[in-house]
């Protein structure tokens, strides 16, 4: 009788993308929290550590020459500007991850997600969008990090990351972050079961059919 081996594929890259404040950090958290086959790719930046936050668990954060480096070097899948600050996503916390069959979450935004759809075809887009801009500036507000004058740019910057909506794979709409969890899970799995991500199934196949 054939034996299959279900853990036998090809890790998944999971893509989370949201105009800031739509609750795409926080779906990715839950996610995280409620599935141990899949790991989150810590990335890189230039921005300031914020309180509370630990380098190399929130980001590694990197000086603007080292980050030119990381660059020049190749070390990059894909990276970004984001109001004033890069962004980008180290191979060494992706690839190891995807060869030894586990997905990796990636919180990035459309710029990033079409430099990495170039570099590997296989992965999942994931968008998340508000309810209403008034519920996105509420959230921005309610979060009590930014001022008014970064709020005013996430705000306008936002309907330029919404209008990418179209060049992912599914859109929800995080109307209650719960039930937005449940759908994007819902997603993470049924991708997990494509023929193509399952290698085991060559091999089961042919055993199969003699």
């Amino acid at each position: 009788m054939a034996t299959v081996n279900p853990l036998k594929r090809r890790g998944l890259l999971f893509v989370l993308s949201s105009p800031s404040g739509a609750g795409k950090s926080t779906i990715a958290r839950m996610i995280l929290e409620s599935d141990d086959g899949i790991g989150l790719s810590v990335s890189a930046t230039t921005r300031p550590i914020r309180p509370g936050e630990v380098d190399g668990v929130d980001y590694h954060f990197v000086s603007n020459e080292e980050f030119d480096q990381l660059v020049a070097d190749g070390r990059f899948l894909e990276w970004a500007n984001v109001f004033g600050h890069r962004y980008g996503t180290l191979k060494s916390e992706v690839v190891k991850q995807i060869e030894n069959g586990r997905d990796v979450l990636l919180d990035i935004d459309w710029q990033g997600t079409q430099q990495l759809k170039q570099v590997d075809p296989d992965i999942v887009r994931v968008f998340i969008l508000p309810p209403s801009m008034q519920e996105l500036d509420r959230r921005l507000r309610t979060r009590n990090t930014d001022s008014d004058e970064v709020i005013e740019r996430r705000m306008s910057r936002a309907a330029v990351e919404i209008s990418h909506w179209a060049e992912y794979d599914y859109v929800f709409i995080n109307d209650d972050a719960e039930h937005c969890r449940k759908l994007v899970h819902t997603v993470l799995k049924a991708e997990r079961l494509k023929a193509t991500r399952r290698i085991f199934l060559h091999d089961f196949v042919r055993t199969l059919i003699g």
